[in-house]
C-alpha cells in the first residue's frame, strides 16, 4: 500500500512536469492576469480615495461659500443699522444746530451780546496772535488778505 502511495505521487510530479512542459507558455499569461487583477483593486481604491477627497472638498468649498455670504449679509445689515442710526444722530442734532445758531444770533443782537460778541477784526487779530506765537506766518481769515477791494475788476486778485 505505501507503494501505491510512492508511485501514485511519482506519477503526480511527473504528470505535473509534463503538464508545465506542454503548457508553459500559459504561466506568464496567469502572472500578468493576477497582475491586472491587483492593478486593477489598487486603482478602485485610489480611485475610491479620491472621490471622497473630491466630496470633502466640495462640501468645504460649499461651506465657506455659505459662510463667506452669510457674512457679506450681516455686514451689510450692520452696516445698514449703523448709517441708520447715524442718520438719526444727525436729524436729532439738527435741531440743537439751528436753535443754538439762532440763539447766538439773538443773543448778538442784544446790547449784552454786542459787547461780548466778537467782531471779525478782533478775530483775525486772535488768529494772527497764534501764528505768531506758533512761529507761523499768519493765515488770511476767511481767504481775504486784509486789503480794500480794488475798483477795478478786471485787475488781477492780490497785485499778481
Amino acid at each position: 500500500m505505501v507503494r501505491v502511495q510512492r508511485r501514485a505521487a511519482a506519477v503526480s510530479w511527473v504528470t505535473a512536469i509534463a503538464l508545465a512542459r506542454r503548457f508553459w507558455w500559459a504561466a506568464p499569461i496567469v502572472a500578468l492576469t493576477i497582475a491586472l487583477h491587483l492593478t486593477r483593486v489598487t486603482l478602485a481604491d485610489r480611485t475610491a480615495t479620491l472621490n471622497a477627497e473630491r466630496q470633502t472638498w466640495t462640501a468645504e468649498i460649499a461651506r465657506a461659500d455659505k459662510q463667506r455670504a452669510e457674512d457679506q449679509a450681516r455686514w451689510a445689515n450692520q452696516s445698514a443699522a449703523a448709517w441708520a442710526t447715524y442718520a438719526g444722530a444727525l436729524a436729532d442734532r439738527q435741531p440743537l444746530i439751528v436753535k443754538s445758531t439762532d440763539t447766538v444770533r439773538e443773543y448778538a443782537k442784544s446790547d449784552a451780546g454786542r459787547v461780548l460778541c466778537r467782531a471779525p477784526d478782533r478775530v483775525r487779530a486772535i488768529d494772527e496772535l497764534d501764528a505768531s506765537l506758533s512761529q507761523r506766518p499768519a493765515a488770511s481769515a476767511a481767504g481775504g488778505s486784509g486789503q480794500a477791494v480794488r475798483p477795478d475788476a478786471a485787475a488781477s486778485p492780490a497785485g499778481r
